[in-house]
């Protein structure tokens, strides 16, 4: 097995504490995560790129921050779903966030039924959390994000587990239903990474297209 392979299919506690060592070691992306925590957002996680292309380039012993295009800082607040009210959250964290290496995407959980649809083609039911949003994402090598806790103690959010993560394999979530996404980020990541495995979404016309 290839050196970069060697947490795949490794125990679940085993695929934790790598993951949390390879965050703890990614001292910008932890300025991030305290700052989050530091502003209080409520259920805040930091996901997509930020993270699993973290471990990828730690594993195979690339820059920190190669091919990693912006930090994804989502969080829930469905008390107001006013586009004003997000738009306060994004332009007070900006300022906090202006030093992070990547661009920082911060959107609020609650108000993506509002747009989805417009955007996507397709509409999607409001989100109940954070953690459900991982849920959607078109990979689920993707639905990865992590946070800290009020004791500053690293949270990992990973509904379908870390092992296509650390197995280097982009599968499609058909819970996403999002097919073009998936071939799409898939296509990117084998450009950037060429490790990476990409899975086919199923040929069954499931999915937007």
């Amino acid at each position: 097995m290839s050196d970069h392979l060697r947490f795949a299919n490794a125990a679940p506690s085993e695929q934790l504490a790598a993951l949390e060592a390879i965050v703890h070691d990614n001292i910008a992306l932890m300025n991030v995560l305290e700052i989050l925590r530091a502003q209080a957002l409520p259920q805040a996680l930091v996901g997509g790129g930020a993270v699993y292309q973290t471990v990828w380039n730690q594993l195979t012993g690339r820059p920190t921050w190669h091919g990693v295009k912006d930090i994804d800082a989502i969080y829930f607040d469905n008390t107001d779903l006013s586009y004003e009210a997000e738009d306060t959250v994004i332009v007070r964290l900006g300022r906090w966030l202006s030093d992070a290496p990547v661009p920082v995407e911060v959107r609020n959980q609650a108000r993506v039924h509002l747009w989805f649809g417009e955007k996507f083609g397709f509409d999607v039911p409001p989100l109940k959390s954070s953690a459900e949003a991982l849920t959607r994402y078109a990979s689920r090598t993707h639905a990865v994000a992590v946070a800290l806790d009020g004791e500053g103690s690293l949270k990992i959010e990973a509904p379908f587990g870390l092992d296509d993560l650390f197995a280097f394999r982009v599968t499609p979530n058909r819970l996403g239903k999002s097919r073009h996404a998936h071939i799409e980020k898939g296509e990117r990541a084998r450009r950037v990474w060429p490790e990476v495995e990409v899975v086919p979404w199923p040929d069954d016309g499931s999915g937007a297209a």
